[in-house]
């Protein structure tokens, strides 16, 4: 079967100001600023403000937005209350997609003005780490913790997830993970967002569609994917071997390879010194493995196919995580803790957007191969005369 063009691989479809990727340099840069800078330099906080408002904050705008942010954090009582009628072993995407559609049950998104869509951005970057840390508590049978406003919000999420105040170090690497995962142009996820958003449905239904698109094991999922290779793999002895076999049977190696980067991913260069870092602190194992494969899979994929291959963001965020106590299945709904900032700035440039040409309904078209209708083609036929 022909096919015009599958995944829209390279297709223009909209202008942005949010990011761009440099595929073949390996750069990311988000509203012009290099995210290898921000996340030396910035917060996650200033770098939300900044991929919302297309500029870095002054300190008194800064200061607003983070009480803004702190104040929005608190999720709806009976919300947590119905949390807690779910399995235990329900899969935390599928959680976090309807409750935050939810969301829109207890506040109004009339979508009527810019500024109001920049109220419920706020809303829904502070609450979805609210979720996902009382889903967490709830399902192992612990006390919900709430927020806590003296804490940013890298702070406040492990706070709320594991009952104390990290150390400035976790904190700095946990808000490090989320300033590199807020946006990435157009990936599945943020497409999905900009497409809804383009029917002009509200910015919280715009949102749980990009948590379900987020959620597949090619896109966020990935991650999940990567520590269980990890885990199953278990000895830096082992990796040669297991790569070896799962590239004979044409298997993938998850952690390996992205649909845009030509180098190595940048987000994943500044995971694997922290990571680095991080096993040598602690003791562990997960990076002397995670790296083994990366050099593995490398010169297995020159050797046998001729062609180069790089690590993207989850090789390395995925051990990451695991260093710092984040169970694995929570690993997806933490990276849309973060993306929610992009999937808002890109689905209030969708619907506000002041650049010629204007946005539209999203309608792609399909080639029909399938049987043709007309003179020559299918007759209804009843069901008695059905064979």
């Amino acid at each position: 079967m022909e096919t015009k063009n599958i995944g829209l691989r390279g297709i223009e479809v909209a202008d942005t100001r949010i990011s761009h990727i440099d595929g073949e340099k390996g750069n990311l840069i988000y509203r012009g600023y290099d995210v290898s800078d921000l996340t030396k330099h910035s917060s996650f906080e200033e770098t939300t403000y900044l991929l919302l408002h297309d500029a870095l904050p002054t300190k008194e705008q800064f200061e607003e937005f983070k009480t803004k942010l702190k104040k929005a954090r608190f999720i709806p009582k009976q919300m947590q209350a119905s949390m807690g009628n779910w399995r235990k072993d329900a899969d935390p995407m599928d959680m976090l997609q309807a409750f935050v559609s939810g969301l829109s049950g207890y506040y109004d998104d009339k979508f009527s003005t810019k500024e109001s869509s920049y109220n419920r951005a706020i809303n829904l970057i502070a609450k979805t780490a609210t979720i996902v840390a009382s889903w967490h508590r709830i399902r192992n049978g612990l006390k919900i913790i709430d927020p806590d406003p003296s804490l940013d919000h890298a702070a406040n999420f492990l706070y709320m997830m594991f009952g104390e105040r990290p150390d400035p170090e976790v904190e700095k690497i946990f808000d490090v993970c989320l300033i590199l995962h807020a946006d990435h142009t157009f990936n599945a996820s943020t497409f999905t967002a900009r497409q809804v958003a383009s029917t002009r449905a509200h910015m919280y239904s715009a949102i749980s569609a990009a948590i379900g698109a987020l959620s597949g094991e090619l896109h966020g999922g990935a991650n999940y994917q990567v520590m269980k290779m990890l885990l199953e793999i278990g000895d830096v002895e082992k990796v040669e071997p297991w790569i070896k076999e799962k590239m004979q049977k044409g298997e993938r190696i998850m952690g390996m390879g992205h649909a845009v980067y030509r180098t190595y991913d940048p987000r994943a260069q500044v995971l694997k010194e922290i990571s680095r870092k991080r096993a040598a602190r602690t003791g562990v194992p997960w990076f002397e493995i995670t790296e083994k494969v990366e050099t593995t899979t490398i010169s297995e994929m020159k050797k046998n196919k001729g062609r180069d291959i790089y690590p993207n963001v989850d090789l390395y965020s995925a051990p990451l995580y695991y260093m710092l106590k984040i169970p694995m299945d929570l690993n997806t709904p933490i990276f849309a803790v973060s993306r929610v900032v992009g999937w808002a700035a890109h689905i209030i440039e969708e619907k506000f957007a002041e650049a010629a040409p204007k946005p539209a309904l999203y309608r792609p078209t399909a080639v029909y191969v399938g049987k043709y209708g007309g003179p020559k083609g299918c007759k209804y036929i009843p069901f008695d005369l059905r064979k």
